[in-house]
């Protein structure tokens, strides 16, 4: 079945306009990339979409970078997006990401890990409705 899921390419990514490279690495792994837009996420935006973090002691840190320069929020559609995804990007720390993943290839820290992806289909349908309405996704 065809699902949908968010990415963001974030500011370090912004920062070091790779965003092309990590959009050719998304496409070659067979991904559509129905929705895009960069746009600076404020802080209060960044606050309200990493909520469920709140209690953790990453979460200031988090928000602010999100929050620090432009990033790239998109929707992207394939089958089994959700778990394709979260494989694609790697783990969170790049010193253990598999090869060919994209925070091997790119992430600086764990912290300045270039992407975010949805970890589960429900809330892939949250985090899509947080950045876009319906008529900005175009399959």
């Amino acid at each position: 079945m065809v699902q949908r899921t968010l990415s963001i390419l974030k500011p370090d990514a912004t920062d070091r306009n790779i965003t092309g490279e990590i959009n050719s690495m998304i496409e070659a792994a067979g991904f559509r990339i129905v929705a895009q837009k960069r746009i600076l996420i404020t802080l209060d935006q960044a606050r309200k979409f990493y909520e469920v973090h709140k209690e953790r002691p990453f979460y200031g840190d988090l928000c602010a970078f999100l929050s620090s320069a432009p990033s790239v929020v998109q929707v992207l559609e394939k089958e089994n997006a959700v778990d394709d995804y979260r494989t694609l990007m790697g783990t969170t720390n790049p010193a253990s990401a598999e090869e060919g993943t994209i925070r091997k290839k790119f992430a600086l820290s764990i912290d300045k890990n270039s992407v975010h992806g949805s970890d589960a289909p429900e809330n892939a349908a949250i985090e899509i409705r947080f950045f876009f309405s319906e008529t900005e996704i175009v399959g």
